[in-house]
C-alpha cells in the first residue's frame, strides 16, 4: 500500500504541473481527492493492514493528501491570475480615443411658446394659475353660461367620463376657480395654460388634445379698450413690432360682446399671401367681456364690476411663429423635427 500511495502521489503531482485553467484543477481534485477518487480507494484496504501499520500509512495517506491539496490550490491561484489578466487584457480601453458625443435635447417648441406667452403676460402684471383637466360639468360648462341641453355646448364635443365628469374642453374652469378663490376681490389678472380635449378628427390643423392658454380681467372700469389694448401688446411682442390686430363681432356664450382677434399676416406684412390666403390677416384667438352672468355666479357683483377674457390656441401660435404646417409634427416625437429648435 505504501508504494501505491507513492505512486499516487507523484502521478498526481505530475499531472498538476500539465494544467493551467481552474476547471481543470477541480476535475483533478475530484479524480485524487473526491468521495470516489484515487487516495479514498487506495486508504479503503487500510482495514486489511494490522495495527501496527495502520498509523504508518494513515500519516502517509495524509502526507498524501496534503500535498496534492497543497499544489492543487497552487495552481488554482496560478491559473485564476492567468484567467483575470488575459480578461483585463481582452477588455482593455484605449484612453487616447477621443469620446463619444452626448446627444443633448431641445425643449419642445410648445414649450418655447408657452413660456414666452407666460414671461409677456407675466410682464403685464397677471399671474399663471392651473387647475384640474378632469373636470366637472358645472364648472367646464354651467359657470360659463352653458347650462344643460344649451345649444352652443354642440361647438364642444365633449370626452366624458359620468354624466357629470369630462375631460376640460378649455381652461375656462380654471378662471371661473380663480375667481371663486378671490371671493369677490379685485383685480383679477390671470392667465390659465394647459392641455384640453375635443371630440375631433385629427388632421393637419385639428387635434382631439391640443394646448391653450386663457386670459381673465376683472376690475371696476375694465373695458372693451383694455382687452384690445393687452392683446395689441401681446401680439407684437409674439410676431413682431410691426403686427398689427383687429378685432371682428362673433359670440361665445360666456362672454359678451364677443370678438374674433386676428393679427396681420408676419409672412406678407399684411399684404397678402398663401399663409393668410390672400387675406393679410390670421385669426389667432376669441375673446370679449366677462358675460354678468358668469361674474355673478363666480361671486362678482356685475353692476360694480366688469372684466374681459382670451383664448388662443398655443398650438396655433406656435404654428405660425415656427412656419408649422401639420399639428401632428407636435406630437409624433420625431427627433429630426425637434432638433430645428435651439435650446434657450
Amino acid at each position: 500500500m505504501r508504494e501505491r500511495l507513492e505512486a499516487l502521489k507523484a502521478e498526481a503531482l505530475e499531472e498538476l504541473e500539465q494544467i493551467g485553467q481552474t476547471a481543470e484543477v477541480q476535475e483533478l481534485r475530484v479524480k485524487y481527492l473526491g468521495k470516489k477518487g484515487l487516495l479514498t480507494e487506495i486508504l479503503r484496504g487500510m482495514g486489511k493492514l494490522s495495527a501496527e501499520e495502520r498509523p504508518v500509512i494513515g500519516q502517509l495517506g495524509n502526507e498524501v493528501r496534503s500535498a496534492i491539496e497543497s499544489k492543487l490550490e497552487e495552481k488554482k491561484e496560478a491559473a485564476e491570475r492567468a484567467e483575470i489578466e488575459a480578461k483585463l487584457a481582452s477588455e482593455s480601453i484605449d484612453v487616447t480615443l477621443p469620446g463619444r458625443s452626448v446627444h443633448i435635447g431641445n425643449r419642445h417648441p410648445l414649450t418655447l411658446v408657452t413660456e414666452q406667452i407666460e414671461d409677456i403676460f407675466l410682464g403685464m402684471g397677471f399671474t399663471v394659475a392651473e387647475g384640474p383637466e378632469i373636470e366637472t360639468d358645472y364648472y367646464n360648462f354651467e359657470t360659463l353660461n352653458l347650462p344643460k341641453n344649451h345649444p352652443a355646448r354642440d361647438m364642444q364635443d365633449s370626452f366624458y367620463i359620468t354624466e357629470d365628469i369630462l375631460l376640460r374642453t378649455h381652461t375656462s374652469p380654471v378662471q371661473v376657480r380663480t375667481m371663486e378663490k378671490m371671493k369677490g376681490e379685485v383685480p383679477v389678472k390671470v392667465i390659465c395654460p394647459g392641455r384640453v380635449y375635443r371630440r375631433d378628427n385629427d388632421d393637419a390643423t385639428h387635434s382631439h388634445v391640443f394646448n391653450q392658454v386663457e386670459g381673465l380681467m376683472v376690475g371696476e372700469n375694465i373695458r372693451m379698450s383694455d382687452l384690445k389694448g393687452v392683446l395689441l401688446n401681446f401680439a407684437r411682442q409674439m410676431f413682431g413690432e410691426g403686427t398689427e390686430i383687429r378685432l371682428r363681432p362673433s359670440f361665445f356664450p360666456f362672454t359678451e360682446p364677443s370678438a374674433e382677434v386676428d393679427v396681420s399676416c408676419s409672412m406678407c406684412g399684411g399684404k397678402g399671401c398663401r399663409v393668410c390666403k390672400h387675406t393679410g390677416w390670421l385669426e389667432i384667438l376669441g375673446s370679449g367681456m366677462v358675460h354678468p352672468r358668469v361674474l355673478e355666479m363666480a361671486g362678482y357683483d356685475p353692476e360694480k364690476y366688469t372684466g374681459f377674457a382670451f383664448g388662443m390656441g398655443i398650438d396655433r401660435i406656435a404654428m405660425l411663429k415656427y412656419g408649422i404646417d401639420d399639428i401632428r409634427h407636435f406630437y409624433m416625437n420625431d427627433v429630426r423635427f425637434l432638433k430645428q429648435f435651439n435650446r434657450v
